[in-house]
């Protein structure tokens, strides 16, 4: 199923709540018709599109304007899916997650209901949080039709600065404990940590003096990002631990990409675990208000 509307999209889910069937977004129910640029406020750096557009067709379009969405995860999905899947990449260090760049989203929940919260949205509904909140649901909460997003310039200049090191902990914390302000921050483990810098010409380049003055390393090409998001994209789990604990953290891993910021490694293995009883609660609850026929998969 393909609907082409937010109203077509609400008629399926309405149609399969009725006849007792479930419904998986993404297999059974696809966003892939709704993939338009809806408005496009370049002086207030926002936008809203359907939740079927790639990141690349987005990309475009707000380049002509000197614009980007500073979310940069691995492949090219959908914003929807970004969304769902809470995915992101290097830039996430500065710019954040999804959830820090959305405004507002237009939802169909699993009887058909259309509901609408945050900003530059038709109407908004008092209550939850619905764009942080579909954040990472996996599609199990409601079908993301629309998405709000803040925006940013694009940058006039960029640099990457790698080092290699045998105690990437020990940089990080230099960087991080420094005046520097870095777009990306990623450990490659074992072995190296990359640095990315954003913006006008001349205070990428002070930035990078001071990086290498502070931590050594050497001029890199932007490649380097594209190994991250493909080591990101191959990997099978994540592993989360407390950023002030990254020395540790790292001697558990043989090899992966490591957010320090964020506490978070991209590993070759599947990580096991289940939430903590309080969060399964939390979720059957909000599954229990949101689709409480049990409709999504």
């Amino acid at each position: 199923m393909r609907p082409g509307t937010v109203e077509e999209a609400a008629g399926v889910l309405a149609d399969a709540a009725a006849a007792g069937r479930r419904v998986r977004i993404g297999d059974d129910l696809s966003t892939e018709a709704l993939d338009r640029v809806l408005e496009h406020e370049a002086g207030d750096l926002t936008c809203t599109v359907e939740a079927g557009i790639r990141l690349s067709a987005l990309r475009e379009v707000l380049a002509a304007s000197g614009q980007r969405l500073s979310l940069d995860p691995p492949g090219d999905p959908t914003i929807g899916a970004c969304l769902a899947g809470r995915l992101s990449g290097p830039l996430s260090h500065r710019y954040g997650t999804p959830r820090d760049l959305v405004l507002g989203v237009t939802l169909v929940l699993g009887d058909g209901t259309v509901a609408s919260s945050g900003g530059k949205v038709v109407k908004n509904v008092a209550g939850y949080d619905l764009g942080k909140l579909v954040c990472g649901s996996e599609g199990r909460l409601a079908l993301i039709a629309r998405v709000s997003l803040r925006l940013h310039p694009l940058p006039p200049a960029a640099a990457t600065l790698v080092v290699e090191t045998a105690d990437a902990a020990a940089i990080v914390r230099a960087l991080r404990r420094s005046q520097l302000d870095p777009s990306a921050l990623d450990v490659l483990h074992p072995g190296r940590v990359a640095v990315l810098f954003e913006g006008r010409e001349r205070a990428v380049a002070a930035q990078l003096d001071a990086a290498r003055s502070l931590v050594g390393g050497a001029v890199a090409e932007g490649a380097v990002w594209e190994e991250a998001r493909e080591r990101q994209g191959h990997s099978l789990g994540r592993v989360r631990f407390s950023p002030a604990d990254l020395g540790n953290a790292l001697t558990t891993l043989d090899e992966a990409v490591v957010r320090p910021a964020a506490g978070i490694a991209y590993v070759a293995h599947r990580v096991g675990g289940v939430p903590a009883p309080a969060a399964r609660r939390v979720q059957r609850a909000l599954k229990e208000q949101l689709d409480p026929a049990g409709v999504l998969a």
